[in-house]
């Protein structure tokens, strides 16, 4: 029995703490809780206030600007005309090329059936954020990051545009709970959708192995015993393989197509500070969001949570959801932070490559607001709100908003041009311009053009040889020539020196106008401008 008695476990320092702590938390009275909002409404209000936010003014004026109007034009091709254009350009965008192409055949609204999607897209980005605050946080915190997502300012622009970066905003949103819910059959599925959808998805892969790594190493005992689970880091490697396999037949066939991303140059000033004041706000929030001790949180409450996790984590049992910094701050920072810093060696950085970024943004502001709330931060907030959505949101429906409208330069063009002036794009992807409205432009003879962008499976058309060019364009007295704005790089390529040789050597610039980034120019030979009258 002595020996017996010897090798009996011997009682920790920290259990008379913890066993007097649970005695006096259960003798002590319950203070009483605040109501909290069910799960529903939590998800519910922030979907409603997300589709109404991106409902109000979605037809922009019936405007298109640039990349919309080659979504819409490419999409209204027949499936085997997309799949040709797709092996000679915008590889990158074919699965959601594909996906609109179906929606037009449901119905063909205009542009609001183009960017009905992505309200639709950032409705469900807001209750999967809720989903995710409450889980990680609480009710309240749910609520306000999903309130909080809607009224971010890129989000408010991206919800209306017809293009991929709403819907893969909210795949990774759907994807990070199916990461702490741990179902990784369904996350590859969802992550590899993202990043079918837009390659630079596979960086919230990258932000998620992040969270990964930092949620095992929390749940480690400070002895070195197991993590979370015994499979935590295996299960997540095991589906980044996958989403990587997936992706680098695209990835592969993606680089012959690389010359479409050379007009990015590196990160301007102004990014980078906007990036330093995101940084910032999202590690304020972090301290401010959680800090460790709580209103109404006790030591026997501490004590119970401690006691919990070390007989979870002994038992490879564990299945708490890390806590909500180890899933913000990696989507805030990681992608954008690491795209930015791959610029400098071949620019890349485009913000709305990283949209979703601002899933973890809004956690970390609604989890802050959670932690600070009172009357007059409810007030401030409810301010704040408005100015996001008037002062802020208000100009972003409006067609100047963006950086072109494909409808302001062809009405321009029609109250220019005369019927039988030659026309010509410098450089030659501007002719993407025309899609929206491309009546406007049948009066005037594209003088470079030789099989236009549907014929030749193209986005911008295929053009004459320089030779040709040339000799159309001596042919026409007045030419009308749509460009960009002064101070942008110009195209190497023969046929654009030659287009810039002839109209310099032959032809007098009658007169420019500017519209949002475009430049329109009336060219005409010798004497053929008209005269000013005094």
């Amino acid at each position: 029995m002595g020996a017996e008695a010897g090798l009996a476990r011997r009682p920790s320092r920290t259990e008379p703490v913890i066993a007097t702590a649970l005695r006096t938390a259960d003798s002590a009275p319950a203070a009483p809780r605040p109501r909290q909002p069910s799960r529903r409404t939590v998800a519910l209000v922030p979907w409603a206030v997300a589709l109404a936010v991106g409902l109000w003014g979605i037809r922009r004026e019936g405007t298109l600007w640039g990349d919309e109007a080659a979504t819409y034009e490419i999409a209204h091709r027949s499936l085997s005309g997309i799949w040709r254009t797709l092996g000679h350009v915008d590889a990158v965008h074919g699965l959601y090329y594909l996906f609109m192409h179906a929606v037009f055949t449901l119905h063909d609204g205009g542009p609001a059936t183009l960017r009905l999607p992505s309200v639709l897209a950032v409705s469900a980005t807001a209750a999967g954020v809720a989903l995710l605050g409450h889980r990680l946080v609480g009710p309240r915190a749910g609520l306000l990051a999903g309130l909080v997502l809607p009224l971010i300012p890129a989000v408010q622009r991206y919800a209306q545009e017809g293009r991929s970066y709403a819907l893969v905003c909210a795949l990774v949103t759907w994807g990070t709970w199916l990461l702490i819910s741990r179902r990784w059959a369904a996350y590859t599925a969802v992550m590899l959708a993202a990043g079918l959808l837009h390659e630079f998805a596979a960086l919230a892969v990258l932000a998620h192995g992040i969270t990964v790594f930092r949620w095992d190493r929390a749940g480690r005992l400070p002895g070195g015993g197991p993590g979370t689970s015994p499979g935590l880091r295996r299960s997540w490697l095991v589906a980044a393989a996958c989403v990587a396999a997936g992706l680098a037949p695209l990835a592969v066939f993606s680089l012959t197509q690389s010359s479409q991303v050379e007009w990015i140059g590196l990160p301007r000033p102004g990014q980078l500070i906007a990036f330093a004041a995101v940084a910032a706000t999202g590690l304020a929030c972090a301290r401010i969001g959680t800090r460790e001790t709580r209103t109404g949180e006790t030591c026997a409450h501490r004590a119970r949570t401690h006691e919990t996790r070390t007989h979870e984590a002994r038992t490879h049992e564990a299945r708490t959801p890390p806590d909500l910094r180890t899933v913000a701050l990696p989507l805030l920072l990681a992608p954008a932070g690491l795209l930015m810093a791959v610029s400098y060696l071949h620019p890349l950085y485009v913000g709305r490559y990283v949209l979703f970024q601002a899933v973890g943004l809004a956690l970390l502001l609604g989890s802050a607001l959670d932690r600070l709330w009172s009357r007059a931060v409810a007030l401030v907030a409810a301010a704040a709100a408005l100015v996001a959505l008037f002062p802020v949101g208000l100009p972003l429906r409006t067609p100047q908003s963006r950086q072109n409208d494909v409808t302001a330069v062809s009405a321009a063009v029609a109250a220019t041009a005369r019927p039988g002036d030659g026309l010509l794009f410098a450089p030659a992807r501007r002719r993407a311009w025309t899609f929206w409205h491309p009546g406007d432009y049948r009066a005037l003879d594209d003088l470079a053009l030789k099989r236009s962008p549907r014929a030749s499976h193209s986005l911008y058309g295929t053009e004459q040889a320089p030779g040709e060019i040339r000799r159309r364009m001596l042919a026409h007295p007045r030419i009308v020539v749509i460009s960009d704005l002064p101070g942008q790089p110009l195209d190497a390529t023969a046929q654009e020196e030659i287009k810039r040789r002839t109209l310099h050597g032959y032809f007098t610039a009658c007169g420019s106008r500017r519209v949002t980034s475009a430049l329109i120019t009336v060219y005409a030979r010798a004497g053929g401008c008209p005269v000013a009258r005094p």
